[in-house]
C-alpha cells in the first residue's frame, strides 16, 4: 500500500488562487465529479476570512479553512482539477453524490512510530494506576523489535496503516527508533520505505542498554556507521532531545551529521521537561519540533518567527496523563501548528487523527477549524509538502467524506466513526 507521496523541499505554500470561479472548468473527460457536498474544506484561506498566510491564524478571526458551501470537486487521475459550487460544476463521465455530507482533505499524520514489535499493555495499565511515563520504557519495545522478523514488522506496519486509512489518514510519516543497532535501524527503514516516502531515521531515540555506560560511543555510532547504513532509506533525521535520552550537544551533533548526509532534521522537543530541543530545532531549520509541551516565552517566540512547525501530539498526553500542550499560546503568537497521532506502542497507541482533533479542541485550546487545519494542512507543512493537506486544483486528490454535514462534528461527536469514504491519489480506498 504505497502512499504515492511526492516530497518537495519547498516551504509550505501561502494562499492559493481563488479557485471557486477563476479556475477554468475542464471539458467533459473521464474525470469524476464529487458533488452535493454540504461543506468543502479546501484549506485555501483566500476562499474564507482566515489570515492571508495559510499557516497562521488570527485569534478570534475568521475560518482558515476556505470553506465552500454546497460544493463540488472534480478529480482526474490523481489530482484535483476543479472545485467550486455544485451549480457551476463541469460535466464529467463519472458522478458521485455524497448526499449533503462534509468533505475534508485527507489527514496528514506527520509523526508516527509504526515499525515495532511487542506489546506494552502492562506498562499502560501500571501507568494508569499511578506510575509516571519515562523515556526508558522505549527499551521494552526495542527488545521485542530486535527479535522480530522483517515479515512480522511489516505485518504490524500494514495493519496500522489500514487502520489509519479507515479513519481518513492518506499521508503519513513514520520512524525507525526501536532497533538501535546498525542492522535493525536499517531494516526498519527499508520496511517503512516500501509504504511511504516520509521516512525518518531515529537511531537517536534512546541510548540502548549495551551503551548505557558509554553514551558518547553510541552517539558516534548513530552519526557514523549507523547513519551510513540508514541515510539511503530515509528523508528525515530525528532525535529525542530530552532528559533520559539525548542532551542538546548530543542532539546537535546527530542532526548536523544527518544534514551533511542530506537528511532534513525533525526534533522530539520539550515533551517531558523544559530543555534546548525547540530552540535547537529552529536553529537547524528543522521541519518540525514535536511535542512542545514545556515551552518558555523564548521557545514560543522562536517558533513563531521560524519555518519550524510546532507539532502537537495530544494522544501522548491522553495516554500518559501528562500536562497538555498549550496550542492557544502557540497560535496566538503566530506559530504554525500541526496535529499528529504519535502512534506508538508505549505512550500514544492511537492511529486516529479524528480523536486527536477532538482532544485538541477539548483540552488544548484550539477551535474546531484550527484543529482540522492543523491535522491536514498543518501536517503537510510539517512535512514541507505542498501537494497534500488541501483541496485545490493541482493538489493530490486525497478526500475524506464525513457522515456529518460539517467538519465541526469531528470534535462535536468524539469517538464516533464519522469517516465514510476516502479517496487517496484519486482512487477510492474506503467506502
Amino acid at each position: 500500500m504505497n502512499s504515492g507521496n511526492e516530497p518537495t523541499n519547498s516551504a509550505p505554500a501561502t494562499a492559493g488562487p481563488d479557485t471557486t470561479n477563476s479556475a477554468v472548468a475542464p471539458e467533459a473527460t473521464a474525470a469524476t465529479l464529487i458533488t452535493n457536498i454540504a461543506g468543502l474544506v479546501t484549506n485555501d484561506p483566500s476562499l474564507g476570512r482566515g489570515s492571508p498566510r495559510s499557516s497562521k491564524f488570527e485569534s478570534g478571526g475568521g475560518s482558515p479553512l476556505g470553506l465552500i458551501r454546497d460544493a463540488a470537486v472534480v478529480i482526474e487521475g490523481d489530482r484535483v482539477v476543479w472545485i467550486g459550487e455544485s451549480s457551476k460544476a463541469p460535466a464529467t463521465d463519472n458522478r458521485v453524490d455524497v448526499g449533503g455530507r462534509a468533505v475534508i482533505p485527507g489527514f496528514v499524520d506527520s509523526h508516527s512510530h509504526l515499525v515495532f514489535a511487542g506489546d506494552r499493555t502492562a506498562e499502560f495499565n501500571a501507568r494508569m494506576s499511578g506510575r509516571p511515563y519515562e523515556a526508558g520504557g522505549i527499551r521494552t519495545t526495542v527488545a521485542a523489535t530486535r527479535a522480530a522478523t522483517d515479515a512480522e514488522l511489516e505485518a504490524t506496519l500494514t495493519r496500522y496503516l489500514r487502520e489509519a486509512l479507515r479513519q481518513g489518514t492518506t499521508t503519513f510519516e513514520t520512524k525507525s527508533g526501536y532497533g538501535l543497532t546498525v542492522e535493525d535501524e536499517a531494516r526498519a527503514l527499508r520496511v517503512a520505505a516500501r509504504h511511504t516516502d516520509e521516512v525518518t531515521y531515529l537511531g537517536a531515540h534512546v541510548v540502548p542498554a549495551e551503551h548505557a555506560d558509554d553514551p558518547a560511543a553510541y552517539v558516534a555510532l548513530v552519526t557514523g556507521e549507523m547513519l551510513d547504513a540508514c541515510a539511503p532509506h530515509a528523508r528525515w533525521i530525528d532525535v529525542f532531545c530530552e532528559e533520559g535520552a539525548f542532551d542538546g550537544d548530543q542532539a546537535r551533533a546527530i542532526l548536523t551529521a544527518g544534514k551533511a548526509r542530506g537528511l532534513h532534521p525533525r526534533v522530539h522537543a520539550n515533551q517531558l521537561s523544559y530543555g534546548p530541543g525547540v530552540r535547537l530545532a529552529v536553529e537547524l531549520d528543522a521541519a518540525s519540533a514535536d511535542h512542545c509541551t514545556h515551552l518558555t516565552d523564548e521557545d514560543v517566540d522562536a517558533l513563531a518567527h521560524s519555518a519550524t512547525v510546532a507539532t502537537l501530539l495530544p494522544g501522548a498526553e491522553f495516554s500518559t496523563r501528562a500536562r497538555w500542550p498549550d496550542a492557544r499560546r502557540l497560535l496566538d503568537a503566530g506559530a504554525t501548528v500541526a496535529l499528529s497521532t504519535d502512534c506508538n506502542p508505549g505512550s500514544s497507541f492511537t492511529s486516529s487523527m479524528p480523536f486527536c482533533v477532538a482532544l485538541a479542541v477539548r483540552d488544548m485550546g484550539m477551535t474546531p477549524d484550527e484543529a482540522v487545519w492543523s491535522a491536514t494542512a498543518g501536517g503537510a507543512a510539517a512535512l514541507r509538502r505542498t501537494d497534500v493537506g488541501r483541496l485545490t486544483p493541482g493538489a493530490r486528490a486525497d478526500l475524506v467524506v464525513l457522515d456529518a454535514p460539517s467538519h465541526v462534528h469531528l470534535a462535536y461527536r468524539p469517538g464516533v466513526p464519522l469517516v465514510t469514504r476516502v479517496w487517496r491519489a484519486g482512487v477510492p480506498v474506503v467506502g
